[in-house]
């Protein structure tokens, strides 16, 4: 049990040890460079890249139709220049409200924050809160309440939404806030408060999601809850309800590119009557600041540029960013942002590691492997894009990091190995010219790398010819298959192997060939499979002549053999019946004897002679006579059990020895059996013929001691059968 165990534990290890060092270099390789990948990844430093790339694919995005229902009213400079005091008096903003709801507007969200009195008008702006039930308003939460901002007073809680702006570490809005817990109490966020005032008129409202109840639900759209470490973040901050923003790209208007984006009026315009009513109605409508002067703008990722600033938005529009994705979500099922779960992530990442070495290591050629890994980066790209415009956020940064590391880590071990190789071949070839044997070497793609002289010597051909060739570019399809098997054998198995073969040399020659491959590893890590070779065409033609003599003997031997037997044969059988004869009748009977009496045993003599066959014979013929013996002979077998022995002494004269018999009575019953088979009726070319018998029968011990003493009482009782009428038996 021990041993077996032994023997298990040994083969293991040393299948292992074949899987760790050769076949699965690029699984090592590939892993290893993904857990520093991902290592580096978990430290957050590749948090920055991962955003940036997410950046770009928005800013690649293509532009989307113009939203048609959010319009900005625009504080602007001219508005400013206009009204000539900051913050706008009370009594402004309650006018610009009342020519707002005139226009029946779905929603008009109040994008200033208005929690001091600003005289003159206060009292006014308290009615336009009242007055208008579709008028949402904002404020500013914080943990610590001195950070605060106070929504409008006298206006309804229900009609207050937050702004609170989550900043990824760089600066730029990335995640928006749905809902927000202060003090135990459940705040909706600006945008969210506007989105469900217009969704309320289409029948949405919000729901728990089906398949998570956690997990706030309008319409079709399922609002995944943002973790702090989804997607590239690492330890972001989760609080609250947030979700990842797919922020639209919303198209231009017209071709003027200053028209791009959400239809935008100016304040003045509005307070002037100047701006049409289909601009407002059934619309979301943001009142908020566009002035340079007054400095509220945010970077998004629309904001990136690949060349030049980024170019910020101002606070109303992210707004409108908002609540154009919630409403799309919505009511068109607009994707969302989504991320893998972090297993899949790895996954990915690992799966593009081993595509980098796996890739390298099949191909090793400097330019192809350039070309391959571009083309396998802009693959994973493109992928990456369009996974990214059905809304889903897959790491692209960290997948190109682990490709190119593989690719540059085979790359080296290659070149490494190249070296390693360089060396070994000129090392090979110095020692394998100084033996006379036929000597090859060959790399793991099964091409020639060293030979010796006595190896072209053999095959006929230069080694120019041969090196960096395989088996298949020179012999024949048959035996190229014969070497590639051998040699998948002693790269699998890394154990010595030797094989009789035959090739075809270059002048149509066949050889009969002995050889023995083994396998070798240099510093590098490369095997080499190193053949010599043994000519036995002569040995191998001396040994099949050899086999033909020894065939040609046997072949003399089984004739000699038959024609004794033959012999044999005729001198204990009767030529005409086949029974056996008078000579092999006394060897059995004196046989039968000994063997009876060691054993304790009876044994029975049966002397049979023909009735009326002399007549037969004389009126119909000898020809007649013989085949009528013949018939007889037959009959005596077929009454006889396997282990007693008839025989025919001459003439109509047959004998029976019944061995091991337990009484007399036996013998009587084997008599009586053989009379009623004779005495059938015989036809012979149309004669038919009646004879029948008579038997005498002596029985050892009871009758006589010996053979002769059998014989003469079994023959004497025969006779008196005769004389007392025939067709009968009698005993001694």
């Amino acid at each position: 049990m021990s041993k077996q165990l032994g023997k298990r534990l040994v083969k293991f290890v040393r299948g292992l040890k074949q899987m760790l060092g050769r076949g699965h270099r690029e699984l090592i390789t590939a892993s290893s460079i993904a857990v520093c990948i991902l290592f580096l990844r978990s430290t957050g430093l590749l948090q920055s890249l991962e955003l940036a790339a997410l950046d770009q694919f928005f800013r690649l995005r293509p532009n989307e139709s113009p939203d048609a229902r959010i319009t900005i009213v625009a504080i602007d400079e001219v508005s400013l220049n206009k009204i000539g005091s900051w913050p706008i008096p009370d009594g402004v903003i309650a006018d610009l409200l009342q020519k707002l709801q005139v226009h029946q507007p779905r929603a008009i969200g109040l994008d200033l924050y208005r929690n001091l009195a600003v005289n003159p008008g206060y009292e006014q702006l308290v009615n336009a809160y009242k007055s208008i039930p579709n008028l949402i308003g904002i404020e500013l939460l914080g943990h610590d309440k001195t950070a605060n901002v106070l929504p409008p007073p006298d206006m309804s809680r229900e009609q207050v939404g937050f702004n609170n702006v989550l900043y990824d570490p760089d600066g730029k809005v990335r995640r928006s806030l749905l809902y927000w817990h202060v003090d135990q109490q459940l705040h909706e966020s600006f945008a969210l408060k506007l989105a469900l005032l217009y969704l309320e008129s289409k029948g949405i409202t919000p729901q728990k999601a089906d398949n998570k109840s956690e997990y706030l639900q309008l319409g079709k759209a399922v609002f995944t809850r943002f973790r702090s470490n989804d997607g590239a973040y690492v330890g972001a901050d989760a609080r609250g309800y947030q979700i990842l923003s797919n922020f639209p790209k919303p198209g231009c208007h017209s071709t003027d590119p200053v028209l791009c984006g959400y239809h935008q009026v100016s304040m003045s315009d509005v307070l002037d009557k100047k701006v049409s009513a289909e601009f407002i109605r059934d619309r979301v409508v943001l009142i908020g600041s566009t002035a340079s002067s007054l400095q509220d703008f945010v970077f998004v990722p629309h904001s990136s540029r690949l060349m030049g600033t980024a170019k910020p938005i101002a606070g109303v529009e992210l707004q409108a960013y908002f609540i154009s994705e919630l409403i799309s979500a919505a009511l068109e099922d607009r994707p969302l942002l989504k991320v893998w779960p972090k297993p899949w992530e790895y996954l990915w990442i690992f799966t593009w590691s081993y595509v980098g070495s796996v890739t390298t290591w099949r191909i090793r050629f400097p330019t192809k492997s350039i070309i391959s890994t571009f083309l396998s980066c802009l693959g994973l790209i493109i992928f990456t894009y369009l996974a990214f415009l059905f809304g889903w956020w897959i790491p692209l940064i960290p997948a190109l990091m682990t490709f190119g590391g593989s690719a540059i880590w085979i790359t080296s071990h290659i070149a490494y190995m190249q070296e390693e190789l360089k060396r070994s071949k000129e090392f090979l070839q110095q020692v394998i010219n100084t033996i006379a044997d036929p000597i090859f070497v060959k790399n793991e793609q099964h091409q020639w790398i060293v030979l010796n002289e006595a190896y072209c010597q053999l095959i006929g051909y230069p080694d120019t010819m041969l090196i960096e060739k395989s088996d298949y570019d020179f012999f024949p399809l048959n035996e190229a298959n014969v070497f590639r098997q051998q040699d998948k054998l002693v790269f699998q198995t890394q154990r010595p192997k030797e094989n009789e073969e035959e090739f075809t040399d270059a002048t149509g020659n066949t050889h009969l060939i002995s050889t023995k491959r083994s396998l070798h590893k240099d510093a590098a890590g490369n095997f080499f499979l190193v053949g010599v070779i043994r000519d036995i065409t002569q040995r191998k033609l001396m040994e099949e002549q050899l086999k033909r003599t020894a065939a040609e003997l046997f072949r003399t031997n089984n004739e000699l053999k038959l024609k004794e037997d033959h012999l044999r044969y005729l001198a204990y059988h009767d030529p005409l019946t086949g029974l056996s004869n008078r000579k092999f009748f006394a060897e059995q009977l004196h046989e039968s004897l000994l063997w009876a009496q060691s054993n304790n045993l009876l044994l029975g003599l049966l002397f049979i002679d023909l009735d009326g066959f002399k007549q037969i014979n004389d009126t119909l013929g000898h020809d007649i006579g013989d085949r009528l013996l013949v018939s007889i002979a037959q009959r005596l077998s077929n009454s006889l059990r396997g282990s007693d022995t008839v025989s025919r002494l001459g003439g109509d004269e047959f004998t029976v020895i019944l061995r091991a018999i337990p009484n007399e009575q036996v013998a009587a019953k084997v008599a009586e059996k053989i009379l009623a088979s004779i005495t059938e009726p015989i036809v012979l070319e149309g004669y038919t013929t009646r004879v029948s018998a008579s038997i005498g029968i002596s029985i050892y011990p009871i009758n006589s001691q010996d053979t002769e003493a059998m014989i003469r009482q079994a023959d004497a009782a025969m006779y008196r059968a005769k004389h007392l009428g025939k067709n009968r038996y009698e005993f001694a």
